[in-house]
């Protein structure tokens, strides 16, 4: 499928869209403007009619029902306008992301941090500026959990393929994307998964399917004794005792019948946009195996969600009816409210437990949908190629990049880990881009095991638990210092390592909160012992004795180091990965820039 010009295809969808926003703008002005001259005629309708009596009141029945229609294609014309302002929003959004604009807009995914996680913090998945922040596209709480849980657990290889044809797949459907996302305003503030389910499969309030009987009868009965009554055959009291047991039966059902109907409104609100979302991908041919299964299992259910939600919208639209003032009286007589009641009950019975389906399926079309939308602005970056398990893992890149920097700031490097070398020592000054290489080596690596395209020209890995300990912290309530703290992560990457799935793992400054003597020992001890267990990764350090490690290894070690220019009493940078160990720091010159002088040899003591 041919791919078109992301930022092209931005900017001019995005003027269509401003243009038809304008204008369903100035409908919905003109229309309520008709709204109300339509209230002026009705009420001098009422002063000819009933006043002056020059014509007759059946006239009133013109402005009503022109009324009536008005309103009908206004709220159409209202929904149009608030698609098309939210398509507006997708292409600028769209265009920051094109332009590096888009940190500190979009959801941020906090809730999904989670400190004792091998890796989500280590390599900024959430938060401002986050991974999750730039790829999620995702309006219901549940399409958010999903491409989280995707970002934090690796995928076997076969799902990887399978989420890698259906992004592909779905990166050729733009205007699918943008439907997504306009379909589903206002979802994740209304669109609660887990109230949602919960509604759904809660204990029956009105337990029974024989209330709906009894009821349907009690109300046929009075239906009945009234006209037996009213033409003379049945005497007045019959239908006055059947409406004596129907008014006793509402009065000890009404707290029960409250709830139901009371609470499922908004569930019923949610449901429709969420049927409305599954309608519109339901509609689409799909190439990709994985996107007809998602299908198939929609076809599965006894009813298509569209359908069974339309059936409990019209239930609660019947129950409204019997706030009409004309009809309240009826409805209290049939026992209405109880038989809406009794057919919500029914129907959760029969469809509650397929609503947690419906949004699975949802979430994973908008966990899918994130990743192909960055396929869509990102045509050049390509999906890894999944190697089947060797004696040691694989971790082969080509000019990797780090998918957060913006283009002009990223400078793309080799890596290469595997049998020879499994571990690279990166050595170098403070500021010259180590921790942003084991960053990028990480999140690529997420990304990659998650289904989603890489930042690089290529990238071949074979299956890894990826574990790090970058951003490890103190914790002041649970009384452990950093040094403590990293240990304990250390410990845990070395349980990983004994597991059936090998480590990739990435350590900054390892062991940095203790003396040197211990820190080189300790360091050599557990990057030894994780080779042997056949893991592969990356250690940064600006201490140089560290950096021996890379040569006691022999051929599966190797030293890699960044380098730094002084240049009039200011540092410069080119983040290119050189071989061999680093020859100086920059410590005593970063101090002097910033007017530390105090360690200069200069200074008299």
């Amino acid at each position: 499928m041919q791919r078109r010009d992301p930022h092209q295809h931005h900017t001019t969808t995005l003027a269509n869209r401003k243009i038809t926003e304008a204008q369903l703008d100035k409908t919905d002005r003109r229309l309520s403007y008709g709204r109300l001259l339509l209230v002026v005629v009705f009420i001098a309708v009422a002063w000819t009619a009933f006043w002056q009596g020059s014509i007759s009141g059946w006239w009133l029945l013109v402005p009503s029902v022109t009324f009536v229609i008005l309103i009908r294609i206004h709220d159409d014309a209202i929904r149009s306008h608030e698609a098309a302002s939210r398509a507006v929003e997708w292409y600028e959004r769209g265009l920051a992301r094109l332009e590096d604009r888009w940190a500190g807009s979009g959801e941020t995914g906090e809730r999904f941090i989670n400190d004792t996680h091998q890796y989500s913090n280590d390599l900024d998945l959430f938060g401002d500026g986050s991974l999750f922040q730039l790829l999620s596209t995702a309006q219901t709480t549940t399409g958010e959990e999903t491409l989280a849980a995707w970002l934090l657990h690796a995928a076997e290889p076969l799902t990887i393929r399978t989420r890698q044809a259906a992004v592909d797949d779905l990166a050729g459907r733009p205007h699918l994307l943008e439907d997504l996302y306009t379909l589903g305003a206002d979802t994740r503030r209304s669109i609660n998964s887990t109230s949602l389910v919960q509604w759904a499969t809660a204990p029956s309030l009105l337990n029974g399917g024989w209330l709906r009987i009894v009821a349907s009868g009690l109300a046929t009965g009075f239906v009945l004794t009234v006209a037996a009554w009213g033409f003379g055959f049945l005497p007045g009291f019959i239908p006055f005792a059947v409406l004596l047991i129907n008014a006793t039966l509402a009065l000890v059902l009404h707290r029960s019948v409250s709830r139901v109907l009371h609470g499922s409104a908004e569930p019923s609100r949610e449901l429709g946009m969420l049927a409305a979302i599954l309608e519109r991908l339901h509609s689409e041919s799909y190439d990709a195996h994985r996107l007809r299964k998602l299908q198939s299992v929609l076809d599965a259910e006894h009813a298509k969600p569209p359908v069974a939600v339309r059936r409990l919208d019209w239930l609660l639209q019947m129950h409204d009816w019997q706030h009409n003032i004309f009809f309240a009286p009826v409805a209290a007589a049939v026992l209405w409210g109880v038989q809406c009641a009794a057919g919500v009950e029914a129907w959760r019975r029969h469809h509650g437990p397929s609503i947690e389906c419906w949004l699975n399926v949802v979430g994973e079309y908008e966990a899918l949908a994130a990743f192909a939308m960055y396929r869509f602005e990102h045509p050049d970056h390509p999906f890894p190629e999944l190697v089947d398990q060797t004696d040691r893992p694989v971790y082969d890149a080509e000019q990797l990049a780090h998918p957060l920097l913006p283009q002009e700031a990223a400078v793309p490097n080799d890596v290469r880990l595997g049998a020879t070398p499994q571990l690279i020592v990166v050595s170098g000054s403070n500021m010259s881009g180590k921790t942003t290489l084991l960053r990028t080596v990480g999140v690529n690596g997420v990304l990659a095991l998650a289904g989603a395209p890489v930042r690089a020209r290529s990238l071949r890995l074979s299956p890894v638990a990826i574990g790090g300990t970058l951003h490890v912290q103190d914790s002041l309530l649970s009384g452990l210092s950093k040094f403590y703290a990293e240990i304990l992560r250390i410990k845990h990457l070395v349980e990983i390592a004994q597991g059936s799935v090998p480590l990739l793992f990435l350590m900054d400054e390892l062991f940095h909160g203790t003396n040197s003597h211990d820190r080189v020992e300790g360091a050599h001890g557990v990057l030894e012992f994780l080779v042997d267990c056949g893991a592969v990764g990356i250690v940064t350090t600006h201490d140089l004795a560290l950096a021996a490690i890379g040569e006691r290894l022999g051929d599966r070690g190797t030293n890699v180091h960044f380098e730094d220019q002084l240049v009039e009493s200011k540092l410069s940078f080119d983040y290119r990965l050189r071989q061999g160990k680093a020859t100086h720091g920059n410590a005593l010159a970063l101090m002097h820039a910033v007017g530390l002088d105090f360690a200069s040899p200069s200074r008299s003591t």
